[in-house]
């Protein structure tokens, strides 16, 4: 059974609420609905508009992405930078919908989850998604895809009722807001005061993380144990990064 992380369970929870009040009470999501060209009467849409969708099959497929892309990744940056992830790449979307489409109603959550899933690929970028649950892809191919179908949908000759440009915006803010978390990591300044980034692996190392156990480790942390594992198994534990090592030392210390 899949494990669902703090903000991904909340965020989940939020967006279903809102649904069916929103169901109930029309006049509150029109009231709550981002159109750029109002932006200025109505500043809170900027972030109100990511917790409406249009319909069941809206939230539906909105909210099985968020389940299966989102707590990996939040595992990966830890909450707080999760919800920067999250919201960044949501006011992202507004923003570039301020520019092309200014007076399109726009709801969902859409673009905040396209950052997610850019997220996800850029961490685990040969990870199979199965579309549709049977037609395989690596995470990186469905990203490129998705971003060239909205390029498509934004810029070609025929509209249709999907936001695009909020989606072509989740990508643009995901991957300049992963950039900058990249840069400014912790892993990062230490690496940069310690010295040299690469260090070889000693073969008390792979020692030491071959017998890590993963019983009783969260799934997750449980999957990247055995990912590690197997490059180690195929002699490639020189090529391990330094926050690869240092996720095998925690584990091997608290054991």
């Amino acid at each position: 059974m899949r494990l669902v992380t703090f903000w991904v369970r909340n965020l989940l929870i939020a967006n279903v609420v809102m649904f069916l009040i929103t169901m109930s009470a029309p006049g509150l999501a029109d009231a709550l609905v981002f159109v750029p060209a109002l932006i200025t009467r109505r500043p809170w849409t900027v972030v109100t508009y990511m917790f409406l969708h249009a319909n069941i099959t809206h939230i539906l497929f909105n909210m099985l992405a968020l389940y299966f892309f989102g707590s990996r990744v939040e595992l990966r940056l830890g909450g707080r930078r999760f919800l920067a992830l999250y919201f960044i790449s949501g006011l992202m979307g507004a923003l570039l919908s301020l520019f092309f489409t200014p007076r399109a109603a726009i709801v969902g959550a859409s673009g905040a989850i396209f950052g997610v899933m850019l997220g996800y690929a850029r961490y685990w970028p040969r990870d199979l998604v199965y579309i549709w649950g049977v037609f395989p892809v690596q995470a990186r191919w469905m990203v490129i895809a998705m971003t060239v179908l909205s390029l498509y949908g934004g810029f070609g000759a025929t509209r249709s009722m999907t936001a695009h440009f909020a989606h072509l915006g989740g990508f643009l803010g995901g991957f300049l807001y992963l950039l900058w978390a990249d840069r400014h990591s912790p892993a990062k300044r230490f690496r940069e005061q310690a010295g040299p980034t690469h260090i070889s692996a000693t073969s008390s190392d792979v020692e030491r993380w071959s017998r890590i156990s993963g019983q009783g480790l969260h799934p997750l942390n449980r999957e990247e144990l055995e990912r590690l594992l197997q490059k180690i198994a195929r002699g490639e534990a020189a090529s391990l990064t330094p926050d690869e090592r240092a996720f095998l030392d925690r584990l091997e210390a608290a054991q």
